[in-house]
């Protein structure tokens, strides 16, 4: 507002009358002549000088009288000290600060306007320090006036008697300047009149920017003038960049792009993609490239996948296994999916149409992220195409054909459902001609249809079960059936994959009408028709009967199976003490070791396998002979592959081990029964050698049942040990004799059907102390074993009777051990003196009775195998009878 530092004349200061104040010019240091003001009137007493200046306009400093400002008096001043001085009347050390009350123009010949009445005194100004002659120091003082709340001031100093100079006087307020702040700009803003004033100013937006919010920027001005606490800000417009030009904010450049409101610069485009002019809120995409829908501006454009790659499919039975690569070229994306699609076709993969509903895919059919599928519950023996598309986000935006690779798929047979429409066409007094339908879905080219016929009695009581025969006709004649006899008879049929269900029994009895089913059209045949053919096949089969049985008996050999096509007929016999007995139709079991040469057995009861056909998967135990192995093996005709459980011959091995390893092979070539593992084949033409047998996906029985206790019903237990006894007693009627039967060596397979294993070899008595019989790879524990074997060594069926009587107590107590802890020689000393084991907790009685019949002393006195399954057929058919549990009244 004032600063005499400027002046370099007449300051301009009025002086009231008789005043001693003198203005004088000084040379600054800088070189500069400044003006200043004297007085010291020392030794004259009642000094009283006044000096004003002129008035001083603070308008423009004064917004409103809401906005008051204080002015700042900043004075450097000389004092001079009086101890040098001689005949000093007064020396003071201070002088009077002083501006008017009201606002009005003073005239300076107006004498009373230089008293201290129509003043406000600001401050009696003392001096800090006092300098003798020839110093060139200063005092600095500042005082605050104000708030100002006239148009303009004046500043009078009243001298009382001091000895000073002032060299300058400034009298000016603070003010915050002109800024921009957050793409606001802000007005020049006096600071407020008190030390904690804050100023507050509104900004305001510069040009192709708006408020955030929708609230305007402000800034505070303190007291000091300094802009503080910002508060808001203005965002820029999209397509418009965050540097300036006079106040305005510019387009984005070709290149650049700018999608939203925000003070972030322009951004140069993505990957593939440009903009055409200036100002543009996205880059578009060059000419085959995409943006997905749920991609913003930012990301690059990219491209739909290619095709997967090195697509190719494992098949199983009914599932199939998709598996490939990723895309050479995944567009740029890591949102790389797939999508399986599935169609069926006619032979030869023609006319496909989409597959059926029940098809099954693991992990799903769609938005597929990892690159292999399981497809289940395809139809058995049937022709897919199976088409496997690749997809990113680029692919919906596209609308092009998403690229795929397929492959075709048959799948394998299974075995076939429930033989329909099972009806008897003809009966007479013995025999029957019966007829069937195709099973609903055959899964694959029906090899044979199997015929059940089991003897009942009136009660419908099994009196004898399972006497089989196979055709590959839709249709059989039985003779030889007995009058006044009730027979049911089931059908089922098989595929290279094995045997469906068995159809419902059908009751009937040679004497009995039997009404049949209605026939359709590809079912009758006239009556001479069947006649001459039946008479004809007849002649044919007993022909070929003949020269076989001839042929045996000039080789002295015996094939492990007979084709039982050439048999139209079940051979009967005849009823003996209430007991119906049969002449046996499957032949009698043949020892290797009779054989001079055991090659030659081999060659007559196994099926040798290319061992290509095998492939070993995984070792899962140690055997007697090698490694158990779980493998697969290819049918020779077809592409069908059956895990199979695979016994190496370990490398090294001796002839001894070869002979044996071999015999084990032949004794398993015999049999073939449900309930007793199936041998496969073996390979001997090659290393190393192996014995192929079906694989049991449940193992051993002990373990089985160890794994799973208390979860059966006691049915279910019994079921079990049926099938333990049917395959028994098979063994028992062609004349073996198993001498291990144990629960760890019946084996259990995926639909828990439980078959009779371990055919090892013959077992030497050791001479020991601990009697136990040992076979050449491990011993078996006499507690299986019964007394008259230990004793004499004498192994018939009566022994694995009694080993059955064990398994059953194995069976009902859950993989228990036998005699718990007790020591062996304990075990033969208690069972001599005629201990039992106990009935196991919750086994019936029933079950328990028949355990002590087989363990009867006199081996005479045990149940017949027969008999066994007898008994246990009984209990299934009636449950009460497992109701009384052993040990309760």
């Amino acid at each position: 507002l004032m600063d005499t530092r400027t002046a370099i004349s007449d300051v301009g200061w009025a002086m009231s009358p008789g005043s001693d104040w003198n203005e004088a010019s000084v040379t600054h240091p800088d070189g500069s002549d400044r003006r200043m003001l004297m007085v010291c009137q020392i030794k004259k007493a009642h000094q009283n000088n006044w000096a004003r200046t002129p008035y001083i306009p603070v308008n423009g400093a004064q917004r409103s009288l809401q906005h008051l400002i204080n002015a700042i008096i900043s004075i450097l001043v000389y004092n001079r000290s009086c101890e040098d001085v001689p005949n000093v009347a007064t020396c003071k050390e201070t002088f009077n600060l002083f501006y008017p009350f009201e606002d009005f123009y003073f005239n300076n010949e107006n004498e009373s306007l230089y008293c201290n009445g129509i003043y406000f005194q600001v401050d009696t100004i003392a001096a800090d320090k006092r300098f003798g002659p020839g110093s060139k120091e200063t005092n600095f003082e500042t005082r605050d006036i104000g708030p100002l709340t006239k148009r303009g001031i004046y500043l009078a100093i009243q001298d009382t008697g001091a000895c000073m100079a002032l060299m300058h006087v400034r009298v000016y307020y603070k003010y915050c300047g002109p800024t921009e702040k957050n793409l606001a700009f802000f007005q020049r803003t006096i600071a407020g009149p008190y030390m904690s004033s804050l100023e507050e100013t509104n900004g305001t937006c510069v040009v192709n920017s708006i408020p955030d919010n929708g609230e305007r920027a402000t800034l505070r001005c303190n007291s000091e003038g300094e802009w503080i606490v910002p508060k808001g800000s203005c965002l820029c417009f999209p397509i418009y960049d965050t540097w300036m030009t006079i106040k305005s904010l510019n387009q984005c450049g070709r290149g650049h792009y700018k999608s939203s409101v925000g003070n972030r610069a322009c951004r140069m485009c993505p990957a593939y993609s440009d903009t055409r002019d200036y100002g543009s809120t996205e880059c578009q995409c060059m000419q085959g490239y995409y943006r997905a829908l749920s991609d913003d501006a930012s990301m690059p454009c990219t491209k739909p996948p290619s095709r997967p790659v090195n697509l190719h499919a494992v098949v199983n039975q009914t599932t199939a296994r998709l598996s490939w690569e990723r895309p050479y070229n995944d567009g740029g994306r890591d949102d790389l999916t797939y999508r399986i699609e599935c169609m069926r076709c006619q032979a030869g993969f023609l006319a496909c149409g989409p597959c059926e509903d029940g098809v099954d895919y693991k992990p799903r059919q769609t938005n597929i992220a990892v690159t292999n599928v399981l497809v289940r519950d395809l139809s058995a023996y049937a022709y897919y195409k199976f088409k496997v598309f690749a997809l990113n986000g680029a692919s919906w935006v596209a609308q092009l054909d998403p690229a795929e690779a397929d492959v075709n798929v048959e799948t394998n047979e299974a075995v076939p459902t429930m033989v329909l429409g099972l009806r008897v066409s003809e009966v007479s007094q013995t025999e029957v001609l019966l007829t069937w339908n195709n099973p609903e879905k055959m899964n694959g080219k029906i090899r044979q249809y199997e015929v059940s016929l089991d003897l009942i009695n009136l009660m419908g009581e099994v009196l004898y079960m399972n006497l089989l025969n196979t055709t590959t006709k839709r249709s059989m004649r039985i003779t030889g059936l007995k009058e006044n006899s009730v027979y049911a008879v089931k059908v089922r049929a098989s595929t290279d994959a094995g045997y469906g269900p068995y159809s419902v029994p059908l009751k009937f009895s040679p004497l009995a009408s039997t009404t049949p089913a209605p026939k359709t059209s590809a079912d009758h045949v006239g009556t001479i028709q069947i006649i001459v053919a039946v008479i004809a096949g007849f002649c044919i089969v007993v022909a070929i009967m003949l020269i076989v049985f001839c042929c045996r008996r000039k080789s002295q050999k015996h094939k492990s199976k007979l084709d039982l096509e050439k048999v139209p007929m079940f051979v009967m016999g005849h009823v003996k003490n209430g007991t119906l007995s049969y002449i046996p139709s499957h032949k009698t079991y043949i020892d290797p070791t009779t054989y001079e040469d055991p090659a030659r057995a081999v060659l007559d009861f196994t099926k040798e396998i290319e061992a290509s056909y095998v492939a070993i998967e995984e070792v899962i135990g140690g055997g007697e002979f090698g490694e158990v192995c779980l493998g697969r093996m290819r049918s020779p005709n077809t592409k069908n592959e059956t895990d199979v459980a695979i016994k190496t011959l370990k490398s090294g091995y001796s002839t001894q081990q070869k002979l044996d390893f071999l015999g084990e092979a032949s004794i398993m070539g015999q049999f073939d029964h449900p309930n007793v593992i199936r041998l496969e084949g073996v390979v001997t033409k090659s290393q190393p050698h192996m014995i192929i047998t079906e694989f049991m996906e449940n193992g051993s029985l002990d373990t089985f049942l160890r794994k799973r206790d208390g979860e059966f019903t006691v049915i279910q237990l019994v079921g079990i040990l049926r099938n333990i006894a049917a395959g028994m007693k098979y063994l028992s009627d062609m004349g073996y004799v198993h001498r291990d039967l144990a629960a760890r060596n019946i084996l259990v397979n995926a639909q828990l059907i439980c078959k009779v294993s371990d055919f090892g070899l013959s077992r030497v008595l050791e001479e020991s102390s601990d009697s136990t019989y040992t076979t050449r790879g491990g011993k078996i524990p006499i507690r299986w074993t019964a007394p008259e074997a230990i004793t004499y060594r004498k192994f018939t069926s009566a022994s694995d009777v009694w080993s059955y009587g064990i398994v059953m107590w194995e069976v009902m107590s859950y993989g228990e051990r036998p005699y718990w802890g007790m020591s062996n020689q304990d075990v033969i000393h208690a069972v001599g003196t005629g201990y039992r084991l106990p009935a196991p907790m919750d086994c019936p009685q029933v079950q328990h009775k028949l355990m002590l019949d087989c363990w009867k002393k006199d081996r005479n006195e045990r149940p017949k195998f027969g008999q066994v399954v007898a008994s246990l057929d009984r209990m299934i058919r009636e449950p009460e009878q497992l109701k009384a549990i052993a040990g309760h009244k």
